[in-house]
């Protein structure tokens, strides 16, 4: 075999585990919620939340998990899924919660970004006048960073 094939399966594989690993992650926070100070789900993931500030409305009951959403922006029409929506008519608040599980947090940092804020242009439509606040939540580190 040669050396530039033995590259490419390895590249491959890498991406296939990265993506499994992405999907099993994604699946485990699904299942996760907190209501009232009291956390459901993956222990192993709830012992980790707890302890980040801010994250009891965000994964609470009025939270919702998979929101399809779908618009045009700049004459294209999008079809997304967002990993975590909270909404507080209340408060008149909108948090997008994205969950990222990439070791360099560096490497696709550039097309989060713009994933998020096609994510704030379609919500924007859907709640006029709401405060619309991103953040990605690194499920390798279990940080929560706030995008502008």
């Amino acid at each position: 075999m040669t050396n530039e094939l033995q590259k490419l399966i390895d590249a491959k594989a890498k991406t296939e585990r990265a993506t499994g690993l992405g999907r099993f992650m994604h699946a485990r926070m699904q299942m996760v919620f907190c209501n009232n100070g009291t956390w459901v789900g993956d222990a192993d993931i709830v012992a980790k939340l707890k302890i980040i500030p801010d994250l009891m409305d965000i994964m609470g009951p009025d939270s919702r998990v998979e929101v399809p959403i779908a618009g045009t922006i700049n004459g294209r029409f999008i079809s997304r899924r967002i990993d975590r929506l909270y909404v507080n008519n209340k408060a008149k608040k909108v948090i997008v919660l994205d969950y990222k599980t990439d070791i360099d947090k560096s490497l696709f940092y550039k097309k989060y970004i713009a994933q998020l804020t096609e994510y704030r242009k379609l919500l924007e439509h859907i709640y006029k006048g709401f405060d619309i606040e991103c953040k990605i939540l690194w499920l390798n580190d279990f940080t929560l960073e706030n995008i502008a």
